[in-house]
């Protein structure tokens, strides 16, 4: 008795099927400590048409990020061991076409945002209690292709 191995049939690349524009869904890590912020955000989302992940703390967003790319970061700037900007750097270091939006309820991450303006990082803010709507409407221009 021989062992016989199919081989799948070859079909030419420009025979491949390959998704429409409303078949690309743009992938979103929401990161906020408050698990519940996090979670109803991720849920906005993916219910929106974009698949999103909610992470807890920066280490956690950046395993999954390494798991699930995201083209979209959204990070409450306080969180606990580094901060949302801190892991906003990161994320672009490993994955430079990834757009941020940051979110904060204090005041205090004016200060934190002034530092990384002068060391070239640039984000944008919005404020807590980020409305779903006003949400939406940054993800969806944030994920806007960029026509050169």
């Amino acid at each position: 008795m021989t062992n016989r191995v199919q081989k799948s049939p070859v079909v030419p690349i420009d025979q491949t099927p390959s998704p429409t524009s409303s078949e690309i869904r743009c992938r979103v890590l929401v990161v906020d400590d408050e698990s519940v912020i996090a979670d109803t955000l991720a849920e906005i989302l993916t219910r929106s048409g974009y698949p999103a992940e909610a992470a807890y703390d920066g280490n956690g967003a950046l395993e999954t990020a390494l798991l699930k790319p995201p083209d979209l970061l959204i990070t409450d700037v306080v969180l606990p061991g580094m901060s949302g900007i801190e892991l906003a750097i990161q994320i672009r270091r490993i994955f430079p076409d990834c757009k941020t939006l940051l979110f904060s309820g204090q005041a205090s991450t004016s200060d934190m945002l002034a530092s990384a303006h002068r060391t070239g990082h640039h984000f944008t803010l919005l404020t807590k209690p980020v409305h779903p709507k006003e949400l939406l409407a940054w993800v969806t221009e944030s994920l806007k292709p960029v026509h050169a």
